[in-house]
């Protein structure tokens, strides 16, 4: 099955960025070649763009808060086990800590890396990062990879809590996800004041049907065409039957 996820509001829309480049930043730094450590530097920069908006710190801890007072109300439910409570219970009190304790502006130690923002202004140009346009940022990445990786270690440390923090409210959100399974006609499925509140859908198939869901959707009406998919695709509706899971995932 391949999964498709479809956020229907702006504050998980940036968890999901979120959580994609921060998941690129491991990878790319997780290797030791210069174009690898670029590419999560370029990572990190999207980053700091994605966390620019003022009100992401207390949007996060505000919805620790609430979901640590929602899942102490659990503790008497004798369907819920009291060890995988207490750990979610810890993870959130510690992010919530650790969220709590950055002091200033997220990301304000980049932003005042003047080196930094010198090569992230470059980066915004078709090819501006080549040598002859930073040369520092050259010298940089030809020295030894251990050099590299302790200079990103003290970048992205100060953005380690927002990243615990929005992980563990997109697990719980997908958690939450109550899952239905459907039947695509000829490729389109319609649903209209279907009474599920969600503020994410999760979308599975199987992976060999050659098909992309493009999901529309408001708190009125879901609307879903597969379209096929193919070196010349076009916008034509996927003409087969289509099963399919869903889920409404929802704090």
């Amino acid at each position: 099955m391949i999964c498709y996820e479809h956020p229907l509001n702006e504050r998980i829309r940036t968890l999901l960025r979120l959580e994609d480049l921060f998941n690129k930043v491991d990878f790319f730094l997780a290797r030791a070649t210069p174009i690898e450590h670029h590419a999560a530097l370029v990572a990190l920069f999207e980053i700091l763009d994605v966390t620019g908006r003022a009100d992401i710190k207390s949007d996060l801890l505000q919805e620790l808060e609430r979901q640590r007072g929602l899942l102490e109300g659990l503790r008497k439910n004798p369907e819920i086990s009291e060890e995988a409570l207490n750990r979610i219970l810890n993870d959130i009190t510690v992010a919530f800590r650790d969220l709590l304790n950055v002091s200033g502006r997220i990301g304000g130690h980049l932003r005042d890396n003047e080196w930094l923002m010198n090569i992230k202004q470059r980066m915004s140009f078709p090819g501006g990062a080549c040598e002859f346009d930073l040369p520092s940022y050259h010298y940089w990445l030809s020295i030894a990879p251990e050099v590299r990786h302790h200079d990103f270690s003290e970048w992205i440390t100060p953005l380690l809590p927002i990243r615990s923090s929005s992980n563990i409210i997109l697990k719980l959100l997908r958690n939450s996800g109550r899952i239905f399974r459907y039947t695509a006609y000829q490729g389109l499925f319609q649903q209209t004041d279907s009474g599920h509140l969600a503020q994410l859908l999760r979308l599975k198939i199987e992976k060999e049907i050659p098909c992309v869901p493009e999901i529309s959707a408001n708190k009125y009406a879901l609307n879903i065409r597969f379209i096929p998919f193919g070196p010349d695709q076009k916008m034509n509706v996927y003409e087969e039957d289509i099963d399919f899971e869903l889920a409404y995932c929802n704090l």
